[in-house]
């Protein structure tokens, strides 16, 4: 099998070490002022891509971002770090606003139309929403195999033979590609983009599009009504003896 393309969608969303802070009125998240960076899942995936590109496996590297015109940062950083091209959907104007999976999917399938890769590696999920369907969606609308929570992932021909994390342990399945494959945390560890390489990502290849060029509604179907921070934990209590925990998970807690 000639070496293939690889598309990998990234997403903008807050640092994972940010704190989030919830707004005054509880209508979302404050994005004001906040550090923003590429979805850690995400950076996992463009970097099997790159790994899977220089095994020879792979011969270009599309990374594509959905959402708002500052998501060009986000593909710069995947260009700086081995990507080879970008494209950037703008699909909202205000950073608040969430692009929903379903309408995310719609546009990867036009994407993956106009581009016929071989693969496209997502991350599991985005920190952001958790929402963890984005990929599943796509492998839906176009008809594809799909291998989600990966920790492995080898290809071999026409097919790719991959780990899934699973709640029991671990299962390793074979699908025939092409192929939607959702990568998880053990996967491996992404590589520091170089300064030679940043300078090198200001000159790739990034195409701008809107999601009506795709004839894509991004309208969306969901309404937040509410978000809050999570309660804070309450201070555990020591206990003297085996005896005494076993009768308070029994009594107390109810556990028993």
């Amino acid at each position: 099998m000639p070496p293939m393309k690889v598309l990998v969608p990234v997403k903008r969303v807050i640092d994972y070490n940010v704190k989030v802070r919830v707004k005054a009125d509880g209508s979302g998240v404050d994005l004001a002022n906040v550090k923003m960076s590429m979805n850690p899942f995400d950076e996992i995936a463009v970097e099997e891509a790159i790994r899977l590109k220089e095994k020879g496996a792979v011969e270009e590297i599309v990374v594509v971002s959905i959402g708002v015109k500052q998501a060009q940062e986000t593909l710069r950083t995947a260009l700086a770090m081995g990507a080879d091209r970008a494209i950037l959907i703008e699909a909202a104007s205000d950073v608040h606003t969430d692009i929903e999976p379903l309408a995310v999917a719609k546009l990867l399938k036009a994407v993956v139309d106009a581009e016929q890769p071989g693969l496209v590696l997502c991350g599991k999920q985005a920190i952001d929403n958790d929402m963890n369907a984005t990929g599943q969606m796509l492998a839906a609308l176009l008809g594809w195999s799909q291998a989600t929570f990966i920790s492995e992932l080898s290809i071999d021909g026409d097919s790719a033979t991959v780990t899934r994390e699973v709640d029991g342990g671990l299962q390793t399945i074979k699908v025939k590609m092409p192929a939607i494959v959702t990568v998880d945390l053990r996967l491996n560890e992404p590589r520091y983009a170089s300064l030679p390489n940043i300078m090198k990502a200001k000159k790739k290849p990034l195409e701008e599009k809107t999601a009506a060029d795709y004839g894509v509604d991004v309208t969306p179907r969901l309404t937040v009504v509410k978000t809050a921070e999570p309660e804070g934990r309450k201070a555990g209590i020591k206990v003297g003896s085996v005896d005494e925990l076993i009768a308070k998970l029994k009594d107390e807690a109810g556990v028993i």
